[in-house]
């Protein structure tokens, strides 16, 4: 009988080696990762294109709205003279503040369709009222004569205006006024931005209050996110009439998509706002000073003071334009965890069912002593893998719930089909079928939660490991497992 060789014996400690074995299954794990980021961007691309066809809807019926207004503009005409003596009269213009702005409003959201994609949209019914109660012009710089009071009028900035439902009549002292689009000059709004860092309003307004191009970062004062407005000629016939309190009222139906902020102009502004919608997220500077939140609606009641505040109740188009972006508040209608978003984080666990599933396999393997061959551990791991792409597609197709219950169902009986095949043993194929389905259970109860998901999560793991440790408390580490035939 002769001795083995170096290279048999090599080749039966390779075959053997529970250690060997734990580093080839770690470098699976590690491989395997690579099908996980991929079909990560998979999902991040399909949520690109929903976040496009939601875009092309808001597009069309309304985007994300940012009120400001009303502000009572005066035109005047401002001379000077060169170091030639040579005098050149200018127009400009004195935006005041309202002393009290309330608005009372209600959301009524609708779900919107684009192929296969749902987008959030609303429908704004406001009613804004409140008084101007304005300071001597003495006080602000401009002298009374250079005032051209016939043309003194009312402006109100909408960031985009194809969401407006319903003619706007500004009813002044009790009089009806109509606004009529535009803005003699963009630089009598505050600069505002709405609920959306990725949108803005799309175009500038220019002398004559028409629309002209989009807005560059060099814009400035002149123009930019708050260009679009409405205005109308308002009667205020000299200084006395200025100083008198004024009030207004109009109503504003407005279609939005994502959110609805306003702009707290007043020198007490206040903001009451309603929907049919559990999930609001109230954004901006400021917080409800009340609040309620149902299973079907909620309700929000916002007091804010100019001195909250960092911009003043006037400024002259001559000096610096206000940006109320630090101010403004409301709030946006959230979909709290969406399908894409909730995929994406189930593939994010992915290496806990490959690793799980593959221990299962390691211990049959093991205590058992049934050869597996690496070959079979990718093909189960690509099984784990293509769960990912199956929730996905399904997820697109019917509620997140049933495609996750649907692709589970899928992928246990197919890789326990093949365990039963591969261990030709009845129980240990039964014993990772159920590993995967609590693995996958678990998944889905995490997904479920927002606030306490990570804690779950925590347990989880530590439960996990307690059982690893549990199951592995008889394995002699250094001891060689039988050669037995592979399966």
């Amino acid at each position: 009988m002769t001795s083995p060789t170096a290279y048999d014996r090599l080749n039966a400690w390779m075959s053997n080696s529970v250690t060997l074995k734990l580093i080839s299954i770690g470098i699976l794990l590690l491989l395997l990762l690579i099908p996980s980021s991929m079909v990560q961007g998979l999902i991040t691309e399909r949520a690109e294109n929903r976040d496009a066809a939601t875009a092309e809807i808001s597009g069309q019926w309304g985007g994300p709205q940012l009120v400001l207004g009303p502000v009572l503009v005066l035109p005047y005409t401002a001379r000077s003279t060169d170091d030639k003596g040579r005098v050149s009269e200018t127009t400009q213009y004195l935006s005041l503040l309202p002393d009290t702005l309330a608005t009372t409003g209600t959301l009524v959201p609708e779900r919107r369709h684009r192929g296969i994609y749902e987008a959030v949209v609303y429908r704004a019914g406001l009613h804004v009222q409140g008084a101007f109660q304005a300071p001597p012009l003495a006080d602000v710089g401009v002298a009374a004569g250079a005032v051209r009071w016939a043309e003194a009028f009312v402006t109100l900035g909408i960031s985009d205006m194809k969401g407006i439902r319903n003619g706007l009549v500004l009813r002044w002292d009790g009089q009806a006024r109509s606004f009529e689009p535009g803005v003699p000059s963009a630089s009598v709004l505050p600069v505002g931005t709405a609920p959306s860092t990725t949108t803005q309003v799309t175009a500038v307004v220019n002398e004559r209050g028409r629309l002209s191009r989009a807005p560059t970062a060099d814009d400035g004062a002149t123009g930019g996110p708050t260009a679009n407005g409405l205005n109308t000629l308002v009667p205020v016939p000299d200084a006395a009439a200025l100083v008198r309190r004024h009030t207004f009222a109009f109503d504003l139906d407005l279609n939005g998509s994502n959110g609805l902020l306003v702009a707290p102009l007043g020198r007490q502004t206040t903001l009451h706002l309603s929907a049919p919608w559990a999930d609001p997220s109230f954004i901006g500077a400021f917080l409800p000073a009340r609040h309620t939140v149902g299973p079907r609606q909620f309700t929000a009641d916002w007091q804010v003071l100019h001195l909250n505040r960092s911009y003043p109740q006037h400024w002259r188009t001559d000096g610096e334009r206000p940006n109320v972006d630090a101010s403004t508040f409301g709030v946006r209608l959230l979909v709290p965890v969406n399908e894409y978003l909730k995929t994406m984080r189930a593939a994010k666990y992915a290496l806990l069912p490959l690793t799980l599933t593959f221990l299962v396999f390691f211990f049959v393997e093991v205590l058992n002593r049934r050869r597996i061959h690496p070959f079979q551990y990718i093909l189960v791991g690509l099984a784990l893998v293509i769960f990912y792409v199956l929730l996905l597609a399904l997820s697109e197709q019917m509620p997140f719930d049933a495609a996750y219950g649907l692709s589970a169902a899928v992928i246990v009986g197919l890789v326990a089909a093949y365990a039963a095949a591969s261990f030709r043993q009845r129980r240990p194929a039964a014993a990772t079928a159920g590993v995967l389905a609590l693995v996958y259970g678990f998944l889905f109860v995490v997904l479920q939660l927002q606030d306490y998901a990570l804690l779950v999560g925590s347990l989880g793991l530590v439960v996990v490991l307690g059982a690893v440790m549990f199951l592995s408390r008889n394995v002699d580490w250094y001891q060689p497992a039988a050669p037995p035939a592979a399966t």
